[in-house]
């Protein structure tokens, strides 16, 4: 007699269920990818929007590494390059998906504030030429440490890469909270990459231009031309650099105001975009872009001036009367000694309580 099973029906629900969960499983992967398919193109979407940032950008950076040794220029945008991520990821990244969801009114006013910054920036830098221009020992290049050059560095990332991301959201502002997350983060980590590989290739076409001089016939030939023409590259990026900062700090307070409804200089600004538009041609969209773009580097370099000036009549002199103040009390460089106080200066110094003469 054969020995009798109690549950005949176990193993066939076992094998069914297990095709579908496969089955689920392939679904939920199929989903998964489409997903990542539409992330990808919406980041890609977003990234293109903020292009001519991304290359105001590439632009400032050469900046900071064009008076370091050339051992030090790749680490130094490396350090730069981490900062940067830091400030999309633990800063930006945070600050504009939360203020979107609960306070989107406030992005606008913080990000006229950085517009502000940029501006100043780029304005000191002006009047820094302006002013030291032709003047004794004005024209070597005060060298900074690593540490404050790399801050100085990524303060002005932060602005600049606060724009390509509020750029960035406001493509993709309709979609749900998580994917705005993983959009922005591709779009931070694409962009980092982008700007930082670039520079990098500038700074070293010089290192690249000598090793290929060291080699014979054409080759030497357009080795030696990148090295000549690589200072002329830096100090060409160094002005397209500045001028970029006033260019996107005064756009950003162009649109800010707008979007305030202080219509009056935006409208006045389109207003000739599009008269310069209407009556080029063919050529209509460069000029009008190129109307703009002036446009705001000149509000930029006026909102950056009246900053400087307000800067050096109050924070700049407080901090020039205290250098001075110290200097005054210590021995003079040159062996001297500084001369003792007046008398009046003595009498008012003393002690309230010292007995009066008899």
């Amino acid at each position: 007699m054969g020995q009798f099973d109690p549950q005949p029906w176990k193993d066939p629900p076992l094998a069914g269920g297990l095709v579908a969960l496969l089955d689920d499983v392939a679904v939920l992967a199929r989903a998964a990818a489409a997903s990542i398919d539409d992330i990808g193109a919406a980041a890609a979407k977003a990234g293109a929007k903020a292009a001519g940032v991304v290359v105001d950008d590439a632009a400032v950076t050469p900046q900071y590494v064009r008076s370091l040794a050339a051992e030090r220029e790749l680490p130094i945008i490396k350090r730069i390059a981490v900062g940067s991520l830091r400030n999309k990821f633990f800063i930006i990244l945070p600050a504009v998906l939360l203020l979107s969801q609960f306070v989107p009114w406030l992005l606008t006013p913080i990000l006229m504030l950085g517009g502000a910054y940029l501006c100043y920036e780029g304005a000191e830098k002006v009047w820094a030429k302006i002013a030291h221009h032709g003047a004794s020992g004005a024209g070597e290049e005060k060298v900074q440490d690593e540490t404050t050059l790399v801050s100085g560095a990524v303060r002005t990332d932060l602005i600049l890469s606060a724009e390509i991301m509020v750029i960035s959201l406001n493509e993709v502002i309709d979609e749900a909270f998580w994917s705005r997350l993983a959009i922005l983060a591709v779009v931070a980590v694409v962009i980092t990459v982008l700007v930082y590989g670039v520079v990098a290739l500038i700074v070293k076409m010089d290192d690249a231009g000598l090793r290929l001089s060291q080699r014979s016939g054409a080759v030497a030939t357009f080795g030696r031309g990148l090295v000549r023409a690589m200072p002329v590259v830096l100090t060409v990026l160094t002005v397209v650099g500045t001028a970029a900062m006033l260019w996107v700090g005064g756009h950003i307070l162009l649109l800010g105001t707008n979007e305030l409804n202080l219509h009056f200089l935006y409208e006045a600004v389109h207003d000739v975009e599009v008269a310069a538009h209407d009556a080029t041609g063919v050529l209509g969209g460069l000029v009008g872009w190129l109307v703009n773009t002036v446009a705001s580097a000149i509000l930029g370099l006026i909102v950056g001036a009246l900053v400087v000036l307000v800067m050096t009549l109050t924070l700049h002199r407080r901090t020039s009367k205290a250098a001075a103040a110290t200097a005054a009390a210590t021995t003079r460089a040159d062996g001297t000694i500084p001369a003792p106080p007046s008398r009046a200066a003595q009498r008012r110094d003393a002690p309230a309580d010292r007995a009066p003469r008899g």
